[in-house]
């Protein structure tokens, strides 16, 4: 599949920061959001777009990810930043949305938790959280 490329999360956070056109899209699912957390963009005057690659429990591909994004009347040259868990899930959402126009999708390297460490754990080991990122959690 094809996409702009990938980006840690310090360069996702620096384009956010810098680039006013520049759109953070979280494609994880609503169980991930409420009870993982999500970015908090808000010190940007910024926030995340939440809009699922898959539905949960069920984890097949979301049939209307691309219609909800091109809805949202995004400029086809914005920067996108893809995020997942751990960056899988965010590759293929990027490549979706090049596939309909979009020129800047970028996937983020280790999505918000990162890979998990020796013990199997997740958010310790790369990815946004780890990377002391700014995130909220309900």
């Amino acid at each position: 599949m094809n996409y702009t490329g990938d980006v840690t999360v310090g360069e996702a956070w620096e384009a956010l920061e810098k680039e006013e056109k520049a759109i953070l899209i979280d494609v994880r699912t609503q169980a991930e959001w409420a009870f993982v957390g999500i970015c908090d963009l808000s010190n940007l005057d910024k926030s995340p777009l939440l809009v699922s690659w898959q539905n949960y429990p069920h984890m097949e591909i979301n049939p209307a990810f691309t219609d909800i994004i091109m809805a949202k009347d995004i400029s086809k040259d914005s920067p996108i930043y893809f995020l997942c868990r751990s960056g899988v899930r965010s590759k293929s959402a990027a490549a979706a949305m090049v596939s309909m126009g979009y020129e800047n999708c970028y996937n983020i390297l280790g999505g918000f938790e990162g890979d998990r460490d020796e013990l199997g754990h997740r958010g310790q080991s790369g990815g946004w959280k780890s990377a002391g990122l700014p995130w909220t959690q309900n």
